[in-house]
């Protein structure tokens, strides 16, 4: 009897057990489909929230190929970009000065676009994030030109007495040459004097005009290299004249800045030029270009008498200057270019110990293409 109520217990069991997997598998058919009504659900309110989104939104695989784009970068890079590569995308995209933001189109359309990439956690690819900045560029811009224009409204009086001396000096000069019984060589000799004076006049002028502008017009790719050396050019028999020993060197390789060639080498002849003025017979200038991965850095060091720390704190005030002839306006300008093109000036100074310069300009997405492209 034993061995043949086994069979029915067992087969009883079996039965219980398909019951049970029965009802296991109508269970999780009904989660399956719940889970898939709220993927839906999911999917339908992510192409809701993409669709409004005012940034642009693209999804790459692993091969940086769009898999996906929201309305925004559609408008902006063109219907048909799903299944191109980001790569070819991006070349239609031009550097600007501010790293992260490039510039699409060109005139008064032209868009000012900050992008960012995050790579998804699984590794299958990642999601390129694009936001229209140009009315924030805009914006800072004009409020960074307020602000030259309020430090103008602040030195009318300097700017004044900065005018008046050398104009007043001119026409003193000019005055004296309509005397006549001034000897032949004393004409000379004034008339050279009253055209220095005119001549400090006009390279105040010119000096304010720049201050007051304070950014840069043109930008084109510039080897830094060739800059240091064009510098070195037109510097270097000035400090022959003036028995100081000049040397540069460049550690940048082929790199190119994205800049405005005659701002930035204006900015940096400045600083050349007043290492020179300060540094006296058997003293040593220098200008070293380096980079890293974020910036080049333009360095101008001098034996010179150094700069107290009370005149430090001044430097870079408009108009303000210890050298007879300066217009107190040339440092101002330098560090107004350094900061047009996204990057600023310091300085490193002690009393009997020379003077160091920096100024610092970002690599642009522009920039690093062009130095991979050499390498």
């Amino acid at each position: 009897m034993n061995e043949t109520a086994a069979p029915s217990l067992d087969a009883a069991q079996l039965a219980e057990a398909f019951a049970l997997f029965n009802r296991a598998s109508a269970e999780l058919t009904d989660a399956y489909a719940g889970l898939q009504g709220q993927v839906g659900q999911l999917n339908e309110r992510l192409s809701v929230l993409m669709g409004a989104l005012p940034a642009g939104v693209l999804v790459l695989d692993r091969q940086g190929t769009v898999l996906q784009a929201n309305r925004a970068a559609r408008d902006w890079l063109g219907e048909s970009i799903e299944g191109m590569a980001w790569s070819a995308l991006s070349q239609r995209l031009t550097a600007t000065e501010t790293p992260g933001e490039l510039e699409l189109g060109e005139g008064e359309a032209a868009r000012r676009i900050a992008i960012s990439s995050t790579h998804l956690e699984s590794g299958e690819g990642s999601i390129v994030l694009m936001n229209d900045v140009t009315h924030t560029h805009r914006m800072q811009r004009e409020a960074e030109r307020n602000a030259r224009l309020a430090a103008m409204g602040e030195m009318v009086a300097g700017l004044a007495h900065q005018l008046r001396t050398p104009l007043s000096a001119a026409l003193l000069y000019t005055a004296t040459l309509g005397k006549g019984q001034l000897p032949e060589s004393e004409r000379g000799r004034i008339a050279d004097r009253a055209v220095e004076r005119l001549r400090h006049l006009e390279r105040l002028i010119r000096d304010m005009l720049l201050f007051a502008r304070g950014d840069c017009l043109g930008r084109e790719p510039v080897p830094v290299c060739a800059l240091t050396e064009e510098l070195t050019h037109t510097l270097e028999p000035i400090a022959r004249q003036r028995e100081i020993e000049f040397t540069h060197a460049c550690e940048c390789g082929t790199t190119r800045l994205v800049a405005d060639r005659k701002a930035l080498a204006g900015a940096l002849t400045n600083l050349l030029e007043n290492a020179l003025q300060f540094t006296p017979a058997g003293g040593r200038v220098s200008l070293r270009a380096t980079r890293d991965a974020a910036q080049v850095s333009f360095v101008v060091e001098d034996s010179g008498a150094g700069i107290s720390a009370d005149q430090q704190q001044r430097l870079f005030e408009p108009f303000f200057t210890t050298r007879a002839e300066g217009t107190g306006l040339g440092l101002a300008i330098a560090r107004g270019v350094a900061r047009a093109h996204g990057g600023d000036i310091d300085l490193v100074s002690r009393p009997g110990e020379g003077t160091r310069f920096r100024l610092v300009v970002p690599l642009t997405a522009g920039d690093t293409a062009e130095e991979n492209a050499h390498e």
